[in-house]
């Protein structure tokens, strides 16, 4: 299966998390590319209008994971930009996964997946797996390995 893993990454710590997953996929034999989504400002802190720079297209793959870290208790914005850009998900596979800092998953991690879930619905395709990885935590080793044990089957 060809799978494309979407990331914003501010801190490369989302990006590091992907960067596993692929590694994870790649063992079992499908053909996976990670693409960044790259704004023209990058200033996750400001709620700033942006425009987006790279928004890699996603009708090359089969299955997309959409990977993010978590702002102000939410999907980061130009997750939701790009998210909000995408042309029809029908007839793909759909997971994701957030990272955030704080080590309480309810301190944006849900609504994140949430935010991803419905922007994915709507695009025609449901999440079928997600994960949230708190880097604030001290399970945070334990929370990569699953998430990347969940997405690599999915």
């Amino acid at each position: 299966m060809k799978i494309g893993i979407m990331v914003y990454s501010y801190t490369n710590n989302t990006l590091s998390v992907a960067m596993k997953l692929q590694d994870a996929l790649t063992a079992k034999g499908h053909d996976v590319a990670i693409e960044r989504v790259v704004p023209d400002e990058d200033k996750p802190q400001a709620r700033v209008k942006t425009t987006l720079k790279n928004a890699p297209e996603v009708s090359p793959y089969d299955a997309l994971i959409f990977a993010s870290p978590v702002y102000g208790f939410e999907l980061a914005p130009a997750m939701q930009l790009y998210l909000s850009q995408l042309p029809s998900l029908a007839d793909k596979k759909v997971a994701c996964f957030v990272t955030m800092s704080f080590k309480f998953k309810r301190l944006g991690g849900h609504r994140a997946i949430r935010q991803i879930a419905a922007a994915c619905t709507e695009k025609g395709s449901p999440v079928l797996q997600s994960g949230i990885v708190s880097w604030g935590s001290k399970e945070r080793d334990r929370e990569i390995a699953e998430v990347v044990s969940a997405l690599s089957a999915f």
